[in-house]
C-alpha cells in the first residue's frame, strides 16, 4: 500500500472510531511545537546545523540575498542590508497586511512582490528551490523569536476566515483540520505522531519529501489526505489558513528550518 493510501485509510479509521469529534481550541499553556512530538534522532538532526539538511537551503538563500538581478540590477541586500539584522523578527509576523493590496500576504508572496516591484525580475514559482531558499534564509533570522502574526487589527477578518476553514469539515472523509490537530494530537496516523499543527518551523525539511517545503505544501497534502480539493498555492483561502495557524501559534518561538518525518 502506498504512503498516501495508508494515510487515507488511517484517516478513515479515525473517522469511524470517533464519528462525533468536536473540535476544541487548545489552551495557550498547552500548545506544543511539533518538535516535542519527534523522536530523539529527528530532534538531533534539527538541533545540529551541520546535520540539518534544511540549512543547505538557508546557505543558498544567503547567496541569493546578495545576488543582483532583474532589470533594476539590484540585490535584496542593496535595500535591506545585512539580513541578520534587518530581517530579525520579520518572518515571525507573516502573513502580514499589505495596505496597497488590502489583504494579507505570506512571506513567499512578499519576496515575489519585492522581486517584481523593486528588482524588476520575474516572480519565483511556488515550491521552487530559490523561493524556498530565500524564505528559509529570511525565516532563519527569526529563529528563537516569538511569533506575533495576526496582531494587526486589519487582519482580524482574515484570521477569522482562516479559523473557519480550519474548523470546517471537508472531503470524502468529512474531516476538519481541527479533528486531528486539536482533538487527537499525541495519537498516531499511519505510524507518525499527530501533532498540534503549530507552524513554527516553516519552511521545513520533511524526511518524507527529502527536501524543504512550505506550509502551503503541507496543507495541500493534508487536504489530499482527506480526499478534498486542495486550494491553489497563494489562494485567499490558503493565505487565510496560514495566517490563522500562525496567529494560533502566537508567542511560540520560530525554529526554521525545522525537521519532521
Amino acid at each position: 500500500m502506498s504512503f498516501a493510501r495508508a494515510i487515507t485509510a488511517a484517516m478513515a479509521a479515525l473517522l469511524v472510531a470517533a464519528p462525533s469529534l468536536l473540535a476544541g481550541e487548545i489552551p495557550p499553556d498547552e500548545r506544543r511545537s511539533g518538535y516535542t512530538f519527534m523522536g530523539p534522532d529527528t530532534r538531533a538532526m534539527q538541533d545540529d546545523d551541520t546535520s540539518n539538511p534544511g540549512m543547505l537551503f538557508v546557505l543558498d538563500g544567503e547567496t541569493l540575498w546578495k545576488q543582483k538581478l532583474g532589470a533594476a540590477g539590484k540585490a535584496c541586500a542593496d535595500c535591506h542590508g545585512d539580513a541578520r539584522e534587518s530581517m530579525k523578527g520579520v518572518a515571525a509576523h507573516y502573513p502580514a497586511f499589505d495596505k496597497a493590496l488590502g489583504r494579507p500576504v505570506t512571506l513567499d508572496q512578499r519576496i515575489n512582490l519585492e522581486r517584481t516591484q523593486r528588482q524588476q525580475a520575474a516572480p519565483l514559482a511556488y515550491e521552487s528551490h530559490d523561493l524556498l531558499a530565500l524564505s528559509a534564509y529570511i525565516a532563519n533570522q527569526s529563529r528563537g523569536i516569538a511569533i506575533t502574526a495576526g496582531d494587526d487589527p486589519e487582519l482580524k477578518p482574515f484570521v477569522e476566515k482562516g479559523r473557519e476553514l480550519f474548523m470546517q469539515r471537508e472531503g470524502q472523509l468529512n474531516l476538519a483540520c481541527a479533528n486531528c490537530h486539536n482533538d487527537n494530537f499525541d495519537k498516531h496516523l499511519a505510524g507518525s505522531p499527530i501533532t498540534q499543527g503549530q507552524p513554527t518551523g516553516y519552511p521545513e525539511y520533511r524526511l518524507e519529501w527529502q527536501t524543504l517545503g512550505s506550509l502551503e505544501r503541507r496543507l495541500r497534502s493534508c487536504m489530499t489526505g482527506v480526499r478534498a480539493q486542495a486550494y491553489d498555492y497563494g489562494s485567499p483561502e490558503m493565505v487565510a489558513l496560514e495566517l490563522y495557524l500562525m496567529s494560533r501559534a502566537h508567542g511560540m518561538t520560530m525554529e526554521t528550518p525545522a525537521v519532521r518525518p
